[in-house]
């Protein structure tokens, strides 16, 4: 059995870490957003983004977060639920 709650705490400060770190690579050096849909992703997409803010900042955030507790929250449901 899972412990939810916890599982989900955890899971929020992961994603907040991650989002931070991300979000001051792409501030400090630009081009790895580029790198990393070429290299990592296997595609050359070229987009042009300048959105920096503190509402930029907050949003995303929010929405990463978001996005990662469902997809947590969902699996430790499942695996609460179905029987070995």
């Amino acid at each position: 059995m899972i412990n939810i709650k916890h599982l989900l705490k955890v899971t929020s400060v992961w994603t907040s870490i991650v989002y931070v770190i991300c979000y001051a690579e792409v501030a400090m050096y630009p081009p790895i957003r580029m790198m990393t849909m070429r290299y990592a992703m296997h595609a050359d997409v070229n987009f042009v983004s300048g959105y920096f803010g503190l509402g930029y900042f907050i949003s995303g955030l929010i929405i990463w977060n978001v996005i990662a507790l469902l997809a947590v929250w969902f699996f430790a449901w499942l695996f609460n639920t179905i029987k070995q």
